[in-house]
């Protein structure tokens, strides 16, 4: 037992013991990364030798797990004592709870890098049927708030219907409410506001959301329980539903009969539902037309990509939640050149970040033109992870839904890793995001995956040149 794990059982001082860490990680850092990312990282709580600290936001986790895992590692372990470990609250997630009497679910730990966000988040990994059958799966990210979401003319229409209805579900003509709009506009910030709202509100109501991709992977896993009966009863008897990417029901024709009975149900019984998709209700060709006109019965409401001062806003509201200090030059610039969705808004920041941390250079006017510049080459390329899955799996002839979906198959995981590796490499998207895409799962698995493809490809040539090989495919034919 090292000199402070001594101290800690006798008189601990987290910030002396903090002080202490950062002296010895600003000797491994470069000067701009030290402030960048570690002197914004606030002590809050020591419990034996575990170390609670805070964060401006989960982008800080990423990249202190991805770049600075093992630094950190070493550090608090030499500091504290060989069971050391740090933890870590995201300050807009303290807000929600007293100094004193912090919420285990709202902690990240390293280095195990266990992530779940509050008690109604679950990971795909985690669930199982078998265990869960009292309760629909709900994978509401506390976080996706009113108060967090930006109010503008492009979602007017859609942000009115969804407080109204966090108001009264179920009482209002809004149902079902069906949000449409293209990617990266805040559909899915939008109607998992509106569980959580409810939540708060009334916390006695069932509320459940996950995707499209979800219910169907869980009605999959039903089956090969033999408990169709089971699943189908529990979304009958929740308050409000909530489904994500509607569109991707399109094709799978025993998910849409099972999804048509559970929707009737829930609308004969004065229930909520609450839906999202790319396009509206009458452009989803693939989908039954009883689906389709069902989903017509309450209302239709699109979200546009941002105007100018709706753009200016999300990205002072952004940049205050990564602790990134901008000007109001440099923030204009930023939302005339990039216009299309939220989402690339939020990219530029993020790349932002860490191409002032790489290079090693405060953030300026020059930096954020070739950060832009560099968001607008990606645009270029429109490589979707959704193109990438379909191109792997292809190749390793395989599935896309099994990616997604709990197998464990060789020829699935690793068709699954490369999937997930080429998604990182060839798109902006954050490891959240890229998790998101295969069946929810957690930034951890991802980058597992891009570690576990990188160590492969050093030892098994075939399986390099077939990465190469789909990447080259991927970037030139798309």
């Amino acid at each position: 037992m090292t000199d402070y794990a001594i101290k800690m059982e006798s008189n601990p001082n987290m910030k002396t013991i903090w002080k202490d860490c950062l002296s010895i990680i600003k000797d491994k850092v470069p000067d701009l990364t030290y402030n960048t990312w570690f002197l914004p990282i606030k002590p809050i709580e020591l419990n034996n030798q575990n170390l609670l600290v805070e964060v401006p936001s989960s982008f800080f986790i990423e990249w202190l797990e991805e770049r600075y895992g093992n630094i950190i590692d070493e550090t608090i372990k030499s500091v504290i004592g060989k069971n050391a470990e740090l933890s870590f609250i995201i300050a807009e997630n303290k807000e929600e709870n007293s100094t004193t009497n912090i919420s285990n679910s709202n902690i990240t730990q390293l280095p195990t890098l266990r992530k779940v966000e509050n008690n109604n988040y679950y990971k795909k990994d985690e669930i199982d049927l078998s265990e869960k059958e009292e309760t629909p799966i709900s994978l509401l990210n506390p976080r996706y708030t009113f108060e967090n979401f930006i109010k503008g003319e492009n979602n007017q229409l859609a942000r009115a219907a969804a407080l109204a209805i966090a108001d009264n579900p179920g009482e209002t003509s809004f149902n079902p409410l069906f949000i449409y709009g293209g990617v990266g506009l805040g559909k899915t910030h939008l109607i998992q506001a509106i569980g959580n709202e409810i939540l708060q509100k009334k916390s006695a109501i069932k509320v459940s959301y996950l995707s499209a991709d979800m219910f169907t992977a869980e009605f999959v896993d039903a089956i090969q329980h033999d408990k169709v009966n089971e699943f189908s009863s529990r979304y009958k008897t929740v308050d409000v539903l909530i489904i994500d990417d509607i569109q991707f029901l399109i094709g799978k024709e025993k998910t849409q009969d099972l999804f048509f009975q559970i929707f009737n149900q829930l609308h004969q019984s004065g229930k909520q539902i609450i839906l999202s998709s790319d396009k509206p209700p009458k452009e989803l060709k693939g989908l039954s037309e009883r689906l389709v006109s069902r989903f017509q019965w309450g209302l239709t409401a699109d979200i546009q990509p941002p105007d100018l001062e709706t753009r200016i806003a999300i990205l002072n509201k952004k940049s205050k939640n990564y602790g990134i200090n901008i000007s109001h030059k440099m923030i204009e610039y930023i939302a005339l050149n990039i216009t299309s969705n939220i989402r690339e808004l939020e990219g530029c920041l993020i790349k932002l970040l860490a191409n002032s941390s790489l290079s090693n250079k405060e953030i300026d006017i020059e930096l954020v033109k070739r950060t832009v510049k560099e968001i607008a080459t990606n645009r270029e390329t429109n490589i979707t992870i959704d193109q990438i899955t379909k191109v792997v799996c292809q190749h390793f002839k395989v599935e896309e839904n099994a990616v997604r979906e709990k197998n464990r198959k060789k020829e699935v995981v690793i068709a699954r890793q490369v999937a997930m590796y080429l998604s990182k490499k060839l798109t902006a998207y954050s490891l959240k995001t890229v998790g998101l895409h295969f069946g929810g799962r957690d930034h951890s698995t991802v980058i597992h995956a891009q570690t576990t493809i990188e160590s492969l490809m050093e030892v098994d040539p075939q399986l390099k040149e077939s990465v190469n090989y789909l990447k080259n495919k991927i970037e030139f034919s798309i």
